[in-house]
């Protein structure tokens, strides 16, 4: 087992991520445990962290506020209980937050803010003013105007993007579940918790189960999901219980509590994992089988002559995805080129480009650093 107090050492800039089931409870939202929270987030701050909360909870304290009885609810009925449930939320975390004089921030993004580049270092660039403020940012869905299309799917995925955004050190994810477990608990009591991983293997998937969470949209699956992302940054993460009493002080002194995750040494840069997990393919490039090999075994880039066909229409610098001549995923990349370039250039070899255009902006269709193999 790794040393987590050496491991958590060097951390200096954290994102905390709490889950509808920790926050709020029958009675509507959980002050004590927001309490809590805010009271432990806040020493941090005062030893010269930098905090940054992921917090759901705004749907679940909705349906509390407005004595909307348990049932299936419309997406409409969700975007209208988020309206009322966030203001509550936030007024809870300003007070809490507010007794130890730390001053707090909402931030609601919706899919679309990060799919879009200049979108998304404008999300960046607000997040690292706060930091510099002292501002401790609390982050959620604006589950308000999000439709299924541009949702992130559930807070662990956004917690995962927040600390590409933050660049941060470290993400915690607090949960009603207190850690990976061999199977699942709820199944089967007698199954024992996994206290550290290396790895996502389709091994440790399937330790997940599938069962979603008791108020949120996600699940252990989604908890895998966020920390195979972070830790392709090099990030580690730890699950853990959000309801254990002074969680974040326990975990930082080094106690064998939750499940920790830990990266690999392959690291993707900040640029890539856009890519790979922000933005949104606009179409799709058919590739020959000695373009797969070249970007998959030799890390080369893209060029015309491997190409096959083009799927979609889409401007120079979207994102698309390349698959094999079966239509499997080879990778995510930005191209140079748009649809309608790409169709004069198809199977063209580089001498070629600029008799077919009428000029040549680029040699590679996606260059390697533009690019990112699916895998990663």
């Amino acid at each position: 087992m790794s040393n987590r107090r050496e491991i958590l050492s060097r951390v200096r800039r954290v994102v905390v991520k709490v889950g509808s089931a920790v926050v709020t409870d029958e009675t509507g939202l959980s002050r004590p445990v927001l309490e809590n929270l805010a009271a432990e987030i806040s020493r941090f701050q005062r030893q010269g962290y930098e905090m940054i909360l992921v917090s759901s909870g705004a749907i679940a304290c909705g349906r509390k506020k407005l004595e909307v009885p348990e049932r299936p609810l419309s997406l409409a009925e969700k975007q209208a209980l988020a309206a009322a449930g966030q203001s509550s939320l936030m007024q809870a975390y300003e007070e809490a937050f507010g007794r130890y004089g730390v001053p707090v921030a909402q931030v609601l993004l919706i899919r679309e803010d990060l799919e879009d580049r200049r979108r998304y270092l404008n999300a960046r660039n607000t997040l690292r003013v706060l930091l510099r403020w002292r501002v401790v940012p609390i982050v959620n869905e604006n589950d308000t105007v999000a439709v299924e299309e541009i949702q992130f799917g559930d807070n662990d995925f956004l917690a995962a993007l927040v600390v590409a955004l933050t660049e941060a050190d470290l993400l915690i994810c607090l949960s009603e579940a207190d850690a990976l477990y061999e199977r699942d608990p709820r199944e089967d009591p007698s199954a024992r918790p996994v206290r550290e991983v290396r790895g996502i293997t389709p091994e440790i998937e399937a330790m997940a189960g599938k069962r979603p969470g008791r108020f949120g949209r996600g699940g252990m699956l989604s908890k895998l999901r966020a920390a195979r992302m972070v830790n392709s940054l090099g990030v580690p993460m730890i699950l853990a219980h959000g309801r254990t009493p002074l969680i974040l002080e326990r975990l930082f002194s080094g106690e064998e509590l939750g499940t920790l995750f830990l990266p690999s040494t392959r690291r993707l840069s900040a640029r890539k994992f856009w890519i790979a997990h922000g933005a949104k393919p606009e179409g799709r490039l058919v590739l020959d089988a000695g373009a797969v090999v070249a970007i998959r075994e030799r890390g080369r880039s893209l060029l015309p002559a491997g190409i096959r066909a083009v799927e979609g229409e889409f401007d120079r610098g979207a994102c698309v995805e390349c698959v094999d001549e079966k239509g499997r995923p080879v990778a995510l990349g930005l191209t140079n080129y748009s649809s309608e370039e790409l169709r004069c250039i198809l199977g063209a070899h580089t001498c070629e480009i600029e008799e077919r255009l009428g000029f040549r902006t680029r040699e590679e269709v996606i260059h390697r650093d533009d690019l990112v193999l699916v895998e990663n």
